[in-house]
């Protein structure tokens, strides 16, 4: 496996080749995909082009991470020995994001273990909407020298433009705001937030403020959904309203179980996600807004 590659090279892993190959067209960067053996006793073997140029780009979205951030520092560790001296990671979604403290005793802080693992071996991250709570700055939860974020509202909202008349935009929860908010700007649309009791992982209660849903084309938006109790809390609030459609529409589309069957039981029209992590959800490509950040690299 070789590659000629003068100004830089971007790498993808296999599960995410298509999104990566889209990147680097956009980008203007060459391309080649990481080769992965898995032995039976469940390690993996990493072969990357024999010749790399001095700046490599690695794509791969860390979503269901404990395999893929092994396979990804064996990556980065042979693309070093290959030559390549500044290596950025592109992980349109970043795990481990979401535990930022020990809320019990003995707990590992795993964002801040994650975090530092990566800055170890990268030297710049793009990542897109990262779940942040408490740390609200990328660079405090992966101290690296360069590191940037990008929001998927603009994609978002090219995609929502002219797909419904007038719809009504509703944050399911008080962390959604930025998100929806951000798309209603740009699309001149109405929205509203709605509010969230969390019992348990499985146990959620959505509250809808008081507007006029009757009969309106409704669209939900949120940076992540995993197991889908807070969307499907809020469709189910929705639907006495009877409005002329409902739609879900998210950045990080994880679907953690039977979630994406619920949805569309609760009531779910339609469900667009972004592709950054790979699901048969996706309608909105990332590749030109991360484009734009490699560039600016």
């Amino acid at each position: 496996m070789s590659v000629n590659s003068l100004e830089g090279l971007l790498l993808g892993f296999p599960e995410y080749s298509a999104q990566a190959k889209g990147l680097a067209r956009a980008a203007g960067l060459n391309f080649a995909e990481i080769e992965v053996h898995h032995f039976p006793d469940g390690e993996s073997r990493i072969r990357l082009p024999e010749h790399l140029p001095e700046t490599v780009f690695i794509c791969r979205s860390l979503n269901q991470p404990n395999e893929k951030l092994i396979e990804l520092i064996l990556a980065v560790s042979s693309a070093r020995e290959l030559g390549a001296r500044k290596i950025t990671l592109v992980a349109p979604y970043l795990a481990y994001m979401r535990q930022d403290k020990a809320f019990h005793p003995g707990e590992a802080v795993s964002q801040k273990i994650v975090g530092n693992l990566l800055a170890t071996f990268f030297d710049a991250l793009i990542t897109v909407d990262p779940h942040l709570h408490r740390v609200h700055r990328i660079e405090d939860a992966v101290p690296i020298p360069l590191a940037l974020t990008l929001s998927a509202t603009t994609a978002m909202s090219s995609y929502l433009e002219g797909k419904l008349e007038k719809p009504i935009l509703i944050g399911p929860d008080e962390e959604s705001e930025q998100w929806v908010a951000a798309i209603a700007q740009q699309n001149d649309l109405e929205f509203y937030v709605a509010r969230k009791l969390r019992f348990g992982d499985r146990d959620v209660s959505v509250s809808l403020p008081n507007a006029d849903y009757r009969e309106r084309h409704v669209v939900f938006v949120d940076d992540v959904i995993s197991t889908g109790r807070t969307i499907e809390s809020a469709i189910k609030e929705i639907q006495p309203y009877q409005p002329a459609s409902i739609t879900v529409m998210v950045t990080h589309a994880l679907f953690a179980g039977d979630a994406l069957k619920r949805l569309k039981i609760a009531g779910a029209n339609e469900i667009w996600s972004t592709d950054s992590i790979p699901h048969p959800t996706n309608r909105i490509e990332l590749a030109g807004c991360l484009a734009q950040k490699l560039m600016a690299l």
